[in-house]
């Protein structure tokens, strides 16, 4: 009877252990939390890159956007790459672009008006690895939704630092993650 008792106990601290492990990385996946900071770079041939001022080219000129976002974008290079940053032509890596979009629309309507609105910001990015002689340009964009209530100043003030983290973070993943 002991011994049955024994091996309840061990399926079941076994069955325990599994779901402690296997929930939160469940978790972490299912709600988007999680980063992919693991950067493909070859330190071997490259050292350098030139990061540019992404311009607002965009019909509507949020002042602070361009250079947030490219302040954003070098202070993740820095952080996460052992690259030099110059501003000299022959840079190994290149990186320059543009605010591309910055649009509102309604995204949710209730009772016959609009309850929600998105703001989509985008930018067209060229990326050139001068070692390699190879360019790419692509082009990112992301939707923030807030509520219908707030003018389009008092949305930016509190989206801003969302909006800027959300596309250096994709122009970075980009560019270095290779995704």
């Amino acid at each position: 009877m002991n011994n049955n008792k024994s091996r309840q106990f061990l399926k079941y601290t076994g069955a325990l252990r599994v779901l402690l492990f296997v929930f939160p990385i469940l978790f972490l996946v299912s709600c988007g939390v999680y980063t992919f900071k693991d950067v493909s770079i070859d330190y071997t041939k490259i050292k350098t890159i030139k990061i540019g001022y992404f311009e607002n080219k965009a019909r509507y000129n949020n002042p602070l956007l361009s250079p947030r976002l490219t302040d954003q974008f070098t202070q993740k290079v820095a952080s996460y790459t052992k690259l030099t940053r110059t501003t000299n032509d022959d840079a190994h890596y290149q990186v320059q672009g543009y605010i591309s979009t910055y649009n509102v629309s309604t995204s949710g309507v209730a009772q016959q008006k609009a309850a929600t609105n998105r703001l989509t910001v985008g930018a067209h990015i060229i990326f050139k690895d001068i070692v390699n002689d190879k360019t790419n340009e692509f082009d990112v964009s992301r939707d923030f939704d807030f509520s219908a209530n707030l003018s389009l100043q008092e949305a930016e003030g509190r989206l801003l630092d969302e909006v800027v983290k959300n596309l250096s973070d994709e122009i970075f993943n980009r560019i270095f993650s290779n995704w």
